[in-house]
């Protein structure tokens, strides 16, 4: 069986209640450099899912953390 990344994350989240998904996030921020693709699929769902403001926020909240 082959699965790509975003699947196998997808499957490793699905199910989940929002305790536990809040608890992977934060497990994963500042963690190992692994965690990093798995935050990237979930980062990616939110955008797909976001409204044009919301995602206007997301990249001004990124700009002023590039550029303080």
């Amino acid at each position: 069986m082959d699965l790509d990344l975003r699947q196998a994350i997808t499957q490793r989240v699905q199910g989940k209640n929002v305790d536990e998904l809040t608890e992977i996030v934060q497990g994963s921020i500042g963690g190992e450099e692994m965690a990093l693709p798995g935050l990237g699929v979930l980062f990616e769902m939110i955008w797909k899912d976001s409204t044009e403001a919301a995602r206007k926020k997301q990249v001004a909240t990124l700009y002023k953390h590039l550029n303080p």
